[in-house]
């Protein structure tokens, strides 16, 4: 089966697309270490290396990659959307940060 995003820890709350994904297009993905199969409906299209979300977050929720939390959901995200910038915040180039600059 040709996967159309990997995810790198268990408990991961997000994929990371292996080639582009096209919004409508239900596409499954694979769990590294596990082997787990996991399948979503794309909701935007995601670019090739980008982030595709496995678990809703709302506003203020964490999000986990490589089993540790990358940033922070700034609006709501729904299973299948692309996860980005545009709707995450990173723990690492926080507001705090940013304005000390």
């Amino acid at each position: 089966m040709a996967y159309g995003f990997l995810i790198h820890g268990d408990d991961d709350h997000v994929g990371v697309a292996v080639r582009d994904l096209t919004a409508g297009e239900t596409v499954t993905g694979l769990t590294q270490r596990s082997r787990r199969e996991v399948t979503v409906t794309v909701r935007d299209t995601i670019p090739l290396g980008h982030k595709v979300a496995l678990v809703a977050r709302a506003p203020g929720e964490p999000v986990l990659k490589y089993h540790e939390v990358i940033g922070v959901a700034t609006v709501p995200i729904q299973v299948g959307d692309h996860v980005h910038v545009h709707n995450l915040e990173s723990v690492r180039w926080g507001r705090k940060e940013r304005s000390a600059r």
